[in-house]
């Protein structure tokens, strides 16, 4: 009974998917006495009403004495809006359904803890795998202090992202470049390198599927960047040019902001990126640096594409740089999902398996 109600509340949470950063997705929904949905909500971004308070609005009266079905661990603290197990035995609601507890420090229990000391019924754990998938970067990055990052490319059937003399566009057809934009929709941030600031001039917009737009990042060691580029307007979208002590004394173009790093590495810069409540980050750069990230335990999942079109040559340019293995027994290694198709094109998604050592 419950995980018919409680695959709804999973749906109506995906409703805010890539905006509510740094809190997560949650979906609630409300029952009166007799099993009759009387109230919908989902948490649509940070600062904003969570979900089991969208609910209980909506159902109002008839929530007394019914049932709160709910993808999280109702909240008990004060932080940018009220707890949300108070607002529930304010409501008088008799029994609460929760999917996934809230691993956030600050609620860990206590809100359930705090909903049955004032007589409300509690049934945790319903779909309880379902609710981690779904919040599977937040609960990344509380676990982890960094974001869950996604490496994102697009490659010939013979690996390669560019011909021998550096031109790349378009390996992948329309339609999976219009899959690109909805995965940045879903994203906090989407991170290159200088060097692609450089050769490809990307805008690394959602073309508005998102607003506002996801935040921009440029890494760079030298900042040796151009003088024009579309990520400088951020009327757009914003940018930050983020740099290591060795760029501190260095100038930088007007528009974007400046974001310094105690080194100038992938692992510093998504730190900084949890800092400011970025809970998936997406890669979009060069082989390099995609090989550094994924070296230094930045890279959780690959995304793909794979464009039916063979572009040959030995010096042509593929996804990753050199990764510094030696063995195969030291291959990183995960599940593939299954492909998609985009079009002419294929999706593979890839995510790699947890423990990773590339320094044994």
């Amino acid at each position: 009974m419950w995980e018919k109600w409680m695959r709804r509340a999973l749906e109506l949470a995906a409703l805010a998917e890539g905006r509510t950063s740094p809190n997560p997705l949650v979906g609630a929904l409300v029952l009166d006495q007799t099993g009759r949905l009387v109230g919908e909500g989902f948490h649509s971004r940070a600062g904003e009403p969570h979900a089991e308070v969208g609910a209980l609005a909506q159902a109002g009266e008839a929530a007394r004495g019914g049932t709160l079905v709910v993808t999280l661990e109702p909240c008990c603290h004060h932080g940018r809006t009220p707890p949300c197990s108070e607002a529930v035995i304010r409501a008088g609601i008799a029994r609460v359904v929760v999917a996934l507890k809230d691993p956030d420090p600050r609620v860990a229990g206590g809100g359930i803890a705090q909903l049955r000391q004032a007589g409300v019924e509690v049934i945790a754990d319903v779909l309880r795998e379902a609710a981690e998938e779904q919040n599977h970067a937040f609960l990344h990055r509380l676990k982890t202090g960094r974001p869950w990052g996604v490496l994102k490319w697009a490659m010939s059937l013979d690996g390669r992202t560019a011909l021998p003399n550096g031109l790349s566009q378009w390996i992948s057809g329309p339609p999976a470049r219009a899959w690109v934009h909805r995965l940045r929709a879903g994203c906090d941030a989407v991170v290159v390198g200088g060097g692609t600031v450089r050769a490809d001039d990307p805008l690394l917009t959602s073309r508005g599927q998102r607003l506002p737009e996801p935040l921009r990042v440029v890494l760079s060691r030298s900042l040796d960047l151009p003088e024009k580029a579309r990520l400088w307007d951020v009327d757009p979208a914003p940018t930050v040019v983020a740099h290591g002590p060795e760029a501190a004394g260095r100038s930088l173009v007007c528009g974007p902001e400046r974001l310094p790093l105690e080194e100038c590495e992938p692992k510093a810069l998504m730190q900084a990126l949890a800092n400011r409540g970025c809970n998936r980050v997406l890669w979009e750069c060069g082989p390099k640096l995609a090989a550094i990230a994924l070296r230094q335990g930045c890279i959780q999942e690959v995304a793909a594409v794979v464009a039916p079109k063979l572009m040959g040559g030995m010096a042509a340019r593929t996804p990753l740089g050199d990764l510094g293995l030696q063995r195969m027994e030291d291959v990183p290694t995960g599940m593939l999902q299954h492909p998609i198709g985009i079009g002419d094109d294929w999706l593979m998604r890839f995510r790699l398996r947890a423990c990773i050592d590339f320094n044994r």
